[in-house]
């Protein structure tokens, strides 16, 4: 096993993006290409969801596997200073509940993509699933509700037999 000093795993640690990070630009190419239309980090909505799509009132999260404590292979906790980061992934995982709490109550729709379900293996399924589940929420909020009138006051559009 390689022994990093902390300066080094400092500056590769604060190397890690939060934002326009790979599995994000992948999503966001892979909805643009077919007609979604969005905002990323929008900075009016809690947490500052990756991807915001208005028409669908839709947020989506794209989250590292293990920044956000995901149950996968890239989801473990390191060896070294398992205190730290066993309450560090922790907090990131009740701050981003939290979060999705607050946007479902302010009317939006949450969705989690997550760094594992991006894997060349599994792409194309998740991203047609992303597409499949926004049109979907579209549909559901957008459709005509009647309400069936039983009280025979409705009057016919035909003449009346006999």
């Amino acid at each position: 096993m390689e022994k990093i000093s902390k300066e080094k795993r400092s500056k590769i640690m604060s190397a890690i993006r939060s934002r326009n990070t790979r599995p994000e630009l992948l999503v966001r190419k892979y909805l643009f290409a077919r007609g979604f239309r969005y905002r990323i980090n929008h900075p009016r909505l809690p947490g500052h969801p990756d991807i915001v799509l208005r028409k669908y009132r839709t947020c989506i999260f794209v989250n590292g596997c293990f920044w956000h404590g995901h149950d996968c292979q890239k989801g473990h906790l390191p060896r070294t200073n398992q205190e730290f980061w066993t309450q560090k992934i922790n907090r990131n995982k009740q701050r981003d509940k939290e979060e999705q709490a607050r946007l479902a109550t302010m009317g939006w729709h949450c969705i989690t993509v997550w760094e594992c379900e991006l894997a060349p293996a599994r792409r194309e399924a998740t991203l047609q699933s992303l597409a499949f589940t926004l049109n979907r929420i579209y549909l559901e909020d957008h459709a005509v509700r009647y309400k069936p009138v039983d009280d025979g006051s409705l009057d016919m559009a035909a003449e009346p037999l006999g």
